[in-house]
């Protein structure tokens, strides 16, 4: 059985298709954007003090007169960069752990499972908030303590995948010719687990930004002056009424960056079940 690559599947499906070009637009915007729009998104201007949207500032200022565009596209960078990251720490840990688990079985294998079923049982945000308010807010602490909640799906994922691969004809006939263990899971395996790895990392990569967005709303993700979408969020709810733009902008990239990657992991999950 072959497996298409993520490039088919999100060619091949509308929905992964247009979630694609929207995440590619957020993440070349993103990175890109500064060096065309070059405005300095932490410089105040209080004369321009919630300005409209108009020609010097195309989206608008914000309380104190940041430009608001600049100030979207750093934050992008953030969030986004937050959600990457973490996704990577989440995937590297609990794939490692699941392959474990699923390749050896028995004893190990339920060992790794109850205490994967035991951090599921522990609520995510408080351990995060927890160990923000010791360690202190910042963007290495914020990308370790997501990705350090975030792996039980990506364990148990890849864990039940193994257990289907280890017992299939190639994989005896590795044995047999004398590999073992991690020749075995590197080489027959693990290429095997790329789309459903790709599946996981959708998923961890929006729940990594929604979380990112939850704690600097609350003030424990990225810290002022810098600017996060989450942050931005949480600025301005003191404006909803007379600066409602604040809100709109950074609640639009969140929503769509969250949206967009939901579809593309559903479009590999999708084409998964198909095949």
């Amino acid at each position: 059985m072959t497996r298409r690559s993520a490039w088919q599947v999100a060619t091949g499906d509308r929905r992964a298709l247009v979630a694609l070009v929207v995440l590619l637009l957020l993440g070349g915007s993103s990175l890109l954007g500064p060096l065309v729009y070059q405005v300095d998104p932490l410089q105040m201007n209080l004369a321009q003090a919630g300005a409209s949207p108009s020609a010097v500032h195309p989206l608008g200022a914000d309380e104190s007169g940041r430009d608001v565009l600049g100030r979207l596209l750093a934050g992008g960078r953030v969030s986004l960069a937050v959600g990457l990251l973490a996704m990577l720490v989440a995937v590297a840990f609990g794939g490692t752990l699941g392959a474990i688990a699923g390749y050896r079985g028995g004893w190990l294998d339920q060992l790794l499972m109850r205490f994967t079923d035991a951090a599921l049982a522990i609520p995510m945000l408080f351990v995060v908030i927890t160990v923000l308010t010791f360690l202190g807010p910042s963007v290495p602490t914020l990308v370790l303590a997501i990705g350090a909640t975030s792996w039980m799906g990506a364990a148990r994922v890849v864990r039940g995948e193994l257990q289907v691969l280890r017992v299939q004809p190639y994989v005896e006939a590795a044995r047999a010719l004398g590999a073992r263990g991690l020749p075995i899971i590197a080489r027959h395996l693990v290429p095997h687990l790329v789309p459903t790895l790709l599946v996981a990392a959708a998923l961890g990569v929006a729940t990594a930004i929604l979380m990112e967005s939850a704690l600097s709303f609350l003030g424990l993700g990225v810290q002022p002056p810098a600017a996060s979408w989450g942050n931005m969020l949480s600025g301005a709810q003191a404006y909803l009424f007379s600066y409602p733009w604040l809100a709109i902008y950074p609640g639009v990239m969140i929503l769509l960056t969250v949206v967009s990657v939901n579809l593309l992991g559903d479009a590999v999950r999708d084409s998964l079940h198909r095949e």
